[in-house]
């Protein structure tokens, strides 16, 4: 009998909990199964006492006269052989039993490594996905502190055309303020509609008189300004340039207005890619170990029970040696003893 030494190397592993039932019925089989090894070793300790016995008769018979033998020693060996047979036939009926017993104990090993393969495969398909997951993580990383660094770069430029809006607004502001004519008003509110109308009569003659003084200057012989109608025209051009300055200043800070917009929906965006790709990672994460440690659990179970089954065979294997020997000396007895009773018979 051949036994392969691969099934009797132990392995490192643990209790599988969906196979409890099965192992508590081989538990079972396993005590039963050794009661009868206890009851068969009784019985072939038995047959050896018995041996011996016969085996000092037979001495005692062979030191006896030919003469003094009974011619009755035939029916006495006749009934011992029948003995021994019928506990042959026995001991076959028990191996035939432990060979059957020998052959379930194989197929469920057989089905424990299946499942074992089964699990193995499983598990280095959970360490593959385990594997892909992490590159999506880390593709997942990289893109996140790209977008973070694409973030900064888009923040810095807000914060510079934020910077160049508020310094041109302030020379807008500036410029703006140099042409506003400033009023001031009394807010008193007992009025003097006589004085306000003459004083306001008193300014407006005034304004007249310094236009007719003007007029009459430019309209003198001795004065060498330039014509009205050129001081008119340079004047239009000075205030279509600082019109067209401040449409130019009024177009830019519209358009700083709107790439300031464009650049907050474009951070806003890549907040919100950020946060998805932070709840991606993690979801990846969690997955990744919660199918990693559910493999582990599974591969640990299925090893413990091969490992089991495995002793079980080992001990089937040896107490079917065991059998087997003391069936073979059995064998050689009964062998002897017919050769013997032959022998006798011939005298």
């Amino acid at each position: 009998v051949s036994i392969n030494q691969s099934l009797l190397q132990p392995l490192n592993v643990k209790v599988d909990p969906e196979i409890q039932n099965v192992k508590a019925q081989e538990r079972e089989q396993i005590k039963t199964l050794n009661n009868k090894f206890a009851s068969f070793i009784d019985k072939v300790r038995f047959l050896e006492q018995q041996n011996q016995v016969l085996q000092t008769k037979w001495e005692l018979l062979q030191q006896l006269d030919v003469g003094t033998r009974t011619t009755n020693l035939e029916p006495i060996f006749q009934a011992y052989i029948a003995k021994l047979k019928t506990y042959v036939d026995t001991l076959s009926a028990e191996r035939t039993s432990q060979d059957s017993e020998l052959n379930n104990m194989q197929d469920l090993v057989e089905d424990f490594k299946k499942k074992y393969e089964d699990e193995i495969n499983k598990r280095t398909a959970a360490e593959n996905d385990f594997v892909t997951l992490k590159k999506d993580v880390d593709n997942t990383y990289m893109a996140k502190v790209e977008l973070q660094a694409k973030t900064d770069v888009l923040t810095q430029e807000i914060e510079f055309f934020k910077f160049l809006f508020d310094a041109e607004l302030s020379q807008i502001r500036q410029t703006i303020t140099d042409t506003n004519v400033i009023l001031s008003m009394d807010n008193n509110r007992s009025l003097d509609l006589d004085s306000i109308i003459s004083e306001v009569r008193a300014q407006y003659e005034e304004i007249a008189q310094k236009s007719k003084d003007e007029a009459e200057a430019l309209l003198s012989p001795s004065c060498h300004c330039p014509p009205l109608p050129i001081q008119y025209e340079e004047l239009q051009v000075t205030a279509g340039k600082h019109g067209d300055s401040l449409k130019e200043v009024k177009m830019e800070i519209s358009e700083l207005n709107r790439v300031i917009q464009r650049l907050q929906g474009e951070i806003a965006h890549v907040k919100k890619q950020c946060k998805s790709v932070q709840e991606a990672i993690a979801d990846a994460e969690q997955k990744g170990e919660h199918a990693l440690k559910d493999a582990q659990s599974k591969l640990s179970d299925l090893e413990d029970a091969l490992q089991q089954a495995r002793e079980d065979l080992a001990r089937l294997l040896r107490d079917y040696q065991e059998l087997l020997n003391v069936k073979l000396a059995l064998d050689v007895e009964i062998a002897t003893y017919r050769k013997l009773l032959e022998g006798e018979e011939c005298r």
